[in-house]
């Protein structure tokens, strides 16, 4: 499943004296199954520090209950309270009959996402920030007033091929060796119309092309995104919440179906797109299309129905965030346009999606329309 070859740890051997450390890009299964074994994710990096040590010089202090925190009051901004759930786990979900675990995950074709019973957006944001950090990434959004939560560029270290080089001379080096790949992941977080909070999670990819006759070279390139390591990270967000790591599992692969009729329709000269859902749920579906394409959402206005995106490009953004910012022009990159996405009510059951301009009239432009194309591909 992975390969790796003795020039190309020569090649890049040669590179690290030039500043850049890479190796050859990795292969692998992407079925779920393989995503959701425990060796398949790696990106912490940090090392635990040696234990403190008191000098034997110094008196212990004296301890009483005068210098004992307060405990944490929850009306003031803590977590919630776990609930006990019928199968014994202490879980941040609430409990019910159609969810005894307090929370389950929903699918629309690869598209997954969690929802957590009885929970605000509030409650959990602690948590899943407290899980990227854990999980040895660095965050560039957090937002909670928009629900946007990203994580910077990082190396998955289990994608490291554990072969003889790396055995004999990769210890000596190993904060120089590279998989050739970087991930990205953005955490949505929405408020459900029955007071639930749906979590949903999008990766983002970049792979280490080499270049030239010798291959000495190299450049960076876009990867699709990998649902079955967004559904991975799912299950571990589900045991940081509370679950085991097989009932995590089990209830990624019980994911219930979520899909609905998506039409384009032609208005003035300009497509728009009608869902066949109420303005919440399709609010939410909408949001997860936009971070499957190449278009970020900068910010969003739930009660005008308004996402603010604009183009995305990786590599730019890699460069921008400082991945490799001291081997890269120091030049800014070009600013982007940006679009406004309106998401509003058009019948009962029915939710019109369009692009419109700052007036909140229907956008005419090329670039508008392929919006509305996109999210229709991505919508259905």
């Amino acid at each position: 499943m992975k390969r790796s070859a003795l020039s190309t740890h020569a090649t890049r051997l040669s590179v690290l004296s030039l500043g850049l450390a890479s190796v050859v890009a990795l292969s692998g299964c992407d079925t779920l199954n393989d995503w959701l074994a425990p060796d398949r994710v790696n990106y912490k990096a940090a090392e635990t520090a040696p234990s403190l040590t008191v000098p034997s010089d110094l008196s212990t202090a004296d301890i009483s209950q005068r210098y004992a925190a307060p405990p944490k009051v929850n009306s003031l901004g803590g977590g919630a309270e776990r609930a006990l759930t019928p199968a014994g786990n202490a879980t941040l979900g609430v409990p019910t009959a159609q969810d005894p675990y307090g929370m389950h995950v929903e699918n629309d074709g690869d598209r997954r996402w969690l929802v957590v019973d009885g929970r605000t957006p509030d409650q959990l944001w602690g948590p899943l920030k407290e899980f990227w950090e854990e999980s040895g990434f660095t965050l560039k959004t957090d937002a909670p007033q928009t629900g946007i939560m990203t994580t910077d560029w990082a190396e998955n270290r289990a994608n490291i091929p554990d072969d003889w080089f790396r055995k004999s001379v990769g210890k000596l080096i190993d904060f120089a060796y590279s998989s050739g790949t970087r991930d990205m992941f953005r955490t949505q977080v929405e408020r459900a119309p029955d007071g639930s909070t749906d979590i949903s999670v999008t990766h983002s990819a970049m792979e280490e092309v080499l270049t030239g006759q010798d291959k000495t070279g190299s450049r960076w390139e876009s990867r699709p995104r990998n649902p079955a390591l967004e559904a991975a990270f799912l299950v571990k967000i589900m045991q940081k919440f509370g679950l085991t790591e097989a009932q995590a599992k089990q209830l990624v692969t019980d994911a219930r179906p979520a899909g609905v009729k998506v039409a384009v329709e032609q208005t003035g000269g300009s497509s728009t797109l009608d869902i066949s859902e109420p303005f919440d749920r399709a609010w939410l579906r909408v949001g997860l299309a936009l971070d499957r394409t190449n278009f970020t959402v900068d910010n969003r206005d739930r009660e005008k129905g308004i996402y603010y995106v604009h183009y995305s490009d990786s590599m730019q953004e890699m460069k921008k965030d400082g991945l490799f910012g001291k081997l890269f022009s120091s030049s800014s990159p070009k600013p982007t346009r940006q679009f406004l996405v309106n998401v509003r009510p058009k019948a009962d059951s029915v939710t019109q999606v369009a692009v419109v301009d700052a007036n909140g009239q229907l956008d005419n432009s090329s670039d508008a329309q392929r919006i509305v194309s996109l999210l229709h591909a991505q919508l259905n």
